[in-house]
Order: C-alpha cells, then sequence, then structure tokens
C-alpha cells in the first residue's frame, strides 16, 4: 500500500460509476462530466481509474477484473454492484407476464462472486471498498420499464404483484452487500443512506427512477470523500480540509 500522493483508486462499477444519466431535454443517456468519480479525482491528491461499463453486472465484470488490474495496479478498488444484477428483462415479462422470469444475476450466485471478488483482491494486496446501492424509485421505474404503456403495465404487474416489490427486490440486494461486508470485514461506504437521510429521495434521481441525476452523484461523491477524509486525510487537497 502507498503511503503518497499516487495512491491509486479504481471503481469497479456500472452504469452508475460510468457516470450515465437520462437527460431529459436530449430523451436519451448520457455522461454526465461531472460525476462522481471525476469530482472525486478533482478533490484528491492521488489516482483514480473508472473501469465501470454500461450494463454492468458482477458477472461480466468479474472477468474483467484481472486485465482491469493489471492495466491500472491500483492499491483500492470501489465496488459498485447490484442495480443491473437484480433487475430483470422486463420487455419479456411483458410479453410473457405467466412465466418463469429470472433477474439478471442470481441473488446467490450475486453473493458468491462478490465474495469471490473481494478475496481476488485481497490476495493481490488489494483493499477492497464496497458501495451499496442508491435506493430506487419504484414507481418511476415501474412507469419507465412498462414505457407508460398501459398494456404493458398491466401485464407486468401481474406478473409483479405489486409496484413495491420492486423496491423490497432491490433492498434484498442491497442488504446482501451489507452482510458480505460484515462476514468478510471488507469495507464498505453507505451511499443508500446518503439518499434515504432525505425524506423525499426521489429528487437525487432521474426520470427513469434508478439512475442517480446530478445531485445524486454530488451527493455519493461527499460520502465517498467522508470516508477518504476518515482513512485517508493526507489526500485531501487543502482547499478541502
Amino acid at each position: 500500500m502507498q503511503t503518497n500522493d499516487n495512491l491509486k483508486f479504481m471503481l469497479c462499477g456500472d452504469s452508475i460509476s460510468r457516470g450515465v444519466i437520462y437527460d431529459e431535454i436530449k430523451k436519451k443517456y448520457v455522461i454526465l462530466e461531472e460525476n462522481f468519480v471525476s469530482i472525486l479525482q478533482q478533490s484528491i491528491n492521488g489516482i483514480v481509474f473508472n473501469s465501470a461499463r454500461f450494463g454492468n453486472t458482477i458477472l461480466k465484470a468479474i472477468g474483467r477484473l484481472p486485465q482491469d488490474l493489471e492495466k491500472n495496479n491500483p492499491d483500492v478498488v470501489l465496488i459498485e454492484f447490484g442495480g443491473n444484477d437484480c433487475d430483470f428483462n422486463w420487455e419479456n415479462i411483458a410479453d410473457n407476464p405467466e412465466g418463469i422470469h429470472l433477474p439478471n444475476t442470481d441473488y446467490n450466485i450475486f453473493q458468491d462472486k462478490l465474495k469471490e471478488t473481494i478475496s481476488g483482491l485481497n490476495s493481490r494486496g488489494v483493499i477492497p471498498v464496497l458501495l451499496t446501492i442508491p435506493p430506487i424509485d419504484a414507481d418511476r421505474y415501474f412507469n419507465w420499464v412498462s414505457k407508460n404503456n398501459i398494456t404493458s403495465a398491466e401485464r407486468i404487474l401481474r406478473w409483479l404483484g405489486s409496484v413495491s416489490k420492486i423496491y423490497w427486490w432491490q433492498e434484498r440486494y442491497n442488504s446482501a452487500i451489507l452482510s458480505i461486508a460484515q462476514v468478510t470485514k471488507t469495507r464498505w461506504i453507505d451511499i443508500r443512506s446518503a439518499f434515504l437521510s432525505y425524506p423525499d429521495f426521489t429528487k437525487f434521481l432521474c426520470a427513469d427512477g434508478i439512475h442517480p441525476n446530478r445531485l445524486g452523484h454530488e451527493l455519493i461523491a461527499d460520502k465517498i470523500m467522508e470516508y477518504i477524509k476518515t482513512n485517508y486525510k493526507y489526500l485531501i487537497k487543502n482547499e478541502l480540509i
């Protein structure tokens, strides 16, 4: 572990860490230039690599992780997964609401692969730090995946049972992250609580109900900076101390 300004961080995650937001003016997903990773890079003396990719699940990322580690040689890896892992193919559900539909990553497999990732990093002398998942706005997300189509919404709801189940299901994966952090004695940053500390956390989310917006990214950056101030205060740039 380095103890100088060249300490290297790497983000391993999905579109949230990539900085993807939904631009309501352009009506499409774009990369937010002032995303939480770029804010982090500007706020500390050190190097921040971003290996996050749009659509990433832990299964997709774990295969590329050795290559990313060789390329960037980080000291600390911030791990942000779960949002895509717990998600479903909603179009398939709308087409066949009576069928059996599985999440992108099975719950038990998600736990196993997260533990495997932590173990692999520890064995290389790299510090893993888990990030919890920002909460989802179930109503807004339900409207998004059903594309505000009455027929699709009815068919998805027939399979789902209740819109609130979307929040519960995502919370289950988030709880797994917390449990694994405790069992493996892995450091973690509670991003979720930063959102839920506000009575209306939805103001930090995009129109799709799942991606943090500009304010959400600032919130995540603040939470990670709290962690860095506690553990690596010497990295904080003077004007931010």
